[in-house]
């Protein structure tokens, strides 16, 4: 994996339009608007088992809110079995609620495509499964611009060696994960191995790679 420049430095909110500066290789896109910067906005991305996810997201500046959960399968309430057993179609996927004016959709992005593998499908690392795949899904059209443009921006600079395979698709419904799964990096970490073997390195290079937004 090829260094990268704050990758989403180059994807800015600024009041209530997007910019993208000279750095970026994308083309400028339509000046769009934007939701109010004064309320928080939520934003939805699958990247491997939901434990991983939730425990790099709730430490970000901004952040107030990280609810492991499943979407994009295709029946109502799924248990984590049903989605073990990849009857069901979703994904396992992190909620998370952010303050704009702290932390931008793109800043999100950004720890999101380097907290992650989105070359492999179906998959993270000993993780395999239809609900362990790469998935952003975006609550409005802007986001889904965002996405788009950082998936162009991320191939372009060679991050990854392959072709990124997170999928960009629109929400639809998100149901919270049984509450045994909420917070379970923080109540779990001494006592589970999966957290001491997974999730614990993951963390420490999350944290030394942005440090400057943990809070």
């Amino acid at each position: 994996m090829n260094s990268i420049l704050s990758v989403f430095d180059v994807l800015k909110i600024q009041n209530t339009r997007l910019y993208f500066t000279s750095m970026a290789l994308f083309a400028l896109c339509n000046l769009i608007p934007m939701q109010a910067q004064n309320q928080t906005q939520t934003a939805t991305f699958g990247a491997g088992c939901f434990w991983c996810v939730e425990a790099v997201f709730q430490e970000l500046k901004g952040v107030s809110k990280v609810v492991s959960g499943y979407s994009g399968g295709h029946i109502k309430n799924p248990s984590y079995k049903e989605v073990c057993n990849e009857t069901t179609g979703h994904a396992e996927v992190a909620q998370i609620t952010f303050d704009p004016t702290v932390i931008t959709y793109a800043e999100l992005l950004e720890v999101f495509f380097t907290t992650h593998d989105p070359t492999t499908l179906n998959k993270q690392g000993n993780d395999s499964g239809t609900q362990y795949r790469s998935a952003i899904f975006y609550h409005t059209p802007e986001q889904k611009i965002i996405a788009e443009k950082a998936i162009q921006y991320v191939t372009s600079i060679a991050l990854y060696d392959v072709p990124i395979v997170t999928e960009i698709v629109p929400l639809v419904h998100f149901y919270a994960a049984e509450d045994y799964h909420q917070n379970y990096y923080t109540l779990n970490a001494n006592k589970n191995p999966y957290c001491s073997a997974i999730i614990s390195p993951k963390v420490k290079k999350f944290r030394e790679k942005f440090a400057n937004k943990l809070k």
